[in-house]
Formats: C-alpha cells, structure tokens, sequence
C-alpha cells in the first residue's frame, strides 16, 4: 500500500514538474519573439537614422511609432506626450483652458460627441454629431483625437478656426472661437415645484460626489421630504470609474453595483453599495442620452437593474470599457483599455448602451430639413470592441414620448425634465406599467 501510494505521489511530482518545465518553455519562447520584434524596430529606427536623406528627430519617431501602435487598438487607446499627458490629468479637475467640447474620431473624421454647456463652442453653435473638417484650415483626417484636443486648446483670449461639415446643411461652416478657462461644473441642482429635486452631473470628476452630497443635502434643507428627484446624466461623457460608483450608492443599501474583467488578476474588481450610508429612498428618474457614456451608464444601469429608478430618454452611447492611465518615465502616458464592466444583472454596456423605460426624443436629432438624423455611438467607431453578453434591445425607434432640444433651458420648455417630473407625480402608475417592483 505504501508502495502504491509513493508511485501516485511521484507521478503527481512528475506532471507538476512537466507543466512547470512547459509553462516555463512558453514564457521563454514570448518573450523571444518580443524580443526579436524588437530588434526588427530597432533595425528599423536605425536605418532611417542612418541613410533617410534628412536627419530626423528620434524622439519624435519613437513617438509616431508609440501612436501607431495604440491606434490599432481601440478608440479609447492612446498615447500621451509630456504636454498632452499634464492637460489630461489638469481636465480631471474640472479645469483647462479651450473651447469646450466633447469629440471621438469616426469614420477617420473628428465628430463631436456634445458641446460642454456654458462654453465658447456651446455659445457658438457646436452641435452633437458637427464633422470638424480643419482645425486653424489644417485637414483633420487621420488626425489623432490627441493631436486634435492639443490644436483646439490653448491660451484664453485667443481665437481657433474651426471647419465643420453638419448633416442637411450643403455648404462647410467656418467659425472663429475665442477660448477661455473652461471650468466643467461638475454637479448642479436646484428645487422644483412641487417638493421635486432636481440634480445634473455634467461628468465625473474628483470632487462628484463630495459636490452630489453638498447638493442633495441643500436640497433636503429646502424640502424636508422630497416627493422625488430628477437625475440628469444627458451628454455625461464618463469620467471616474471610482465617483461613479459613489453616486450610484447614495441610491442602493446594498449589493453589486458593477464589475469589471481583464486579463491580469488586478482588473477583476467589484464594487459594492455600503448598507451603512445614507441613502435617496424617494422615487429617482434618470435623464439620459447619445451622448450619456462610461460611468454614466454605470449609474443608469445599477439603479436599471435594481428598480432603483425609471430610465427617460434616448439609447445610451455604449461604452462599457475601462482605461488605465498608465505613467512613462519621460513624463508622457499610455491610456489603454484594461478591462470591460457589467452591470449588477451581469450586462455588458458596450455597443448596446441602457434602453430607457421611457423613450423621450431629442428635437435636435433631425437635420436641417426635419429628418431624423443618425445618432452615432461606441458601436460606429472604429476598432470599437464587440459586446460579449446581450444588453437591451436598441430602443431607438420605440414609441416617442416627448421631444427635447438638449441644453440647459428653462423648466417649461425642457419637455424630457417635464417627462420626469410626469413620471414622478404619478409613480406607482408608471412603476406598475413598465413591471418595476
């Protein structure tokens, strides 16, 4: 029997030694090849050194090679230089200086996602899904979104030409910018009539949610017992994955609220509501859009998946990666997709976005003859990752509720908040109509 024993566990030392030896051959014979890559770039890199008839900037040459690189990942991969890398890590605070505006590259063309509110491009007429053709008359194809974020922003007082090419209208359109110091407001609120509160996030920064709770404790000192609240995530392009998450537990005592999965053991997180905070407990509709993304989505979809709230708009962008930023020696940066999330039900966002309960039209969504334009979103651009799991069912051509030109307006004459504040004062009729617990 000992016999038998000493044969199985020498065995078992046997096919752990194999795999050992294995798995150790397979590393060595990765990093062989990288290597080898290697040497063919560096063989590269020193013959255009060498014999390219003028002398050329290494520095510059490596970083085209970094850029090249990362462009054939994913729309949201990136390299950063130095100066680039200093204004990223300056927006997330809320502050820089530009025009204010919000664009992908689609289709090789600069698109704008949304204006930011209150900015020049804002005041001068920038509009969701405007092609910029030039920048300062200089051709904006194959530019990088990076190269482009650096042309626009500069010095406040100065001026930057803008070419755009807008759906329905025949002729390009140049307009002259002036920039400014943008400061992205990153909460507003305000109390409406009849005991409803009403609470924008323009786009997750570092100070969201200290800023959401200063504004819904204003609130509650305005109205002791709010009948409900408004939460309005419309052209909320995302921001941090990790004051997404805060926001959404102000409305959730406990449970998932999302979760990520990547290759490498660190990017496999999830997030939790805390049963120990205060919490929204009155009746919450969420306004979202094309242009709600990222983080956005994050909150829409937990409060979605717990009955939290009622969902009132348009189809979300569908983004539902998640980008590292990750520091080079030199000062500059690499922005990679690192991870996808999912929702608490276990939904993937990404090309589908959150269907909302209640489907309430964009007026700006028509072109200039009154037809219906094409509202474009994560699953248009290129190199764009595939969903994995089957979100909601794209809801764009579901029954239109109201319609709404977006921007901050007037409450009379925002027909999407008066949706809300419908749904809000007849809540328990809506929650049962649409199934909601």
């Amino acid at each position: 029997m000992v016999k038998k024993y000493s044969v199985v566990l020498c065995i078992a030392l046997f096919c752990g030694l194999f795999v050992l030896c294995t798995t150790n051959r397979q590393i060595a014979a990765r990093t062989q090849e990288v290597y080898d890559h290697l040497k063919t770039f560096s063989d590269a890199l020193a013959i255009i050194q060498n014999n390219y008839v003028d002398e050329i900037d290494i520095k510059n040459a490596i970083y085209n090679a970094i850029k090249g690189m990362t462009a054939s990942l994913d729309p949201h991969s990136a390299f950063m230089p130095p100066d680039l890398y200093r204004e990223m890590q300056v927006e997330t605070k809320g502050s820089f200086g530009g025009i204010g505006i919000e664009i992908i590259v689609k289709d090789e063309v600069l698109t704008v996602v949304a204006p930011i509110e209150d900015t020049p491009a804002f005041h001068a007429g920038i509009k969701t899904g405007d092609k910029i053709i030039k920048i300062n008359d200089e051709p904006t194809k194959n530019m990088t979104l990076f190269d482009a974020v650096k042309k626009m922003r500069g010095k406040p007082g100065t001026a930057v030409k803008l070419t755009i090419v807008r759906e329905g209208v025949k002729e390009p359109r140049t307009l002259s910018i002036v920039r400014d110091i943008i400061k992205i407001k990153s909460v507003k609120h305000k109390v409406l009539e009849d005991a409803f509160g009403y609470i924008r996030i323009a786009q997750f920064q570092e100070s969201t949610a200290e800023d959401f709770s200063k504004a819904w404790k204003d609130i509650t000192a305005h109205i002791s017992s709010p009948r409900g609240l408004v939460l309005d995530l419309r052209s909320n392009p995302g921001g941090l994955l990790d004051q997404a998450v805060k926001i959404a537990d102000w409305f959730l005592d406990a449970g998932l609220i999302v979760y990520t999965e990547g290759r490498t053991e660190n990017q496999k997180m999830q997030f939790y509501a805390h049963p120990d905070n205060e919490i929204i407990a009155c009746p919450v509709v969420v306004l979202v859009n094309s242009g709600s993304a990222s983080a956005a989505e994050i909150v829409a979809g937990a409060l979605q998946d717990y009955d939290k709230a009622i969902i009132v708009g348009t189809q979300t962008f569908g983004k539902g990666t998640v980008q590292t930023i990750f520091p080079l020696s030199d000062g500059s940066g690499l922005r990679i997709t690192t991870a996808k999330y999912y929702t608490p039900h276990h939904r993937s966002i990404q090309e589908k976005g959150i269907s909302p309960d209640i489907v309430v039209e964009d007026a700006d969504n028509r072109t200039a003859t009154g037809k219906k334009s094409k509202q474009f979103r994560e699953k248009d651009l290129i190199n764009h990752f595939k969903g994995t799991e089957t979100a909601e069912p794209d809801n764009e051509t579901g029954e239109v509720f109201y319609e709404q030109r977006p921007g901050e307006r007037h409450v009379a004459e925002d027909k999407q908040l008066q949706s809300a504040l419908t749904v809000l004062r007849n809540w328990e009729t809506f929650k049962k109509s649409l199934g909601k617990q």
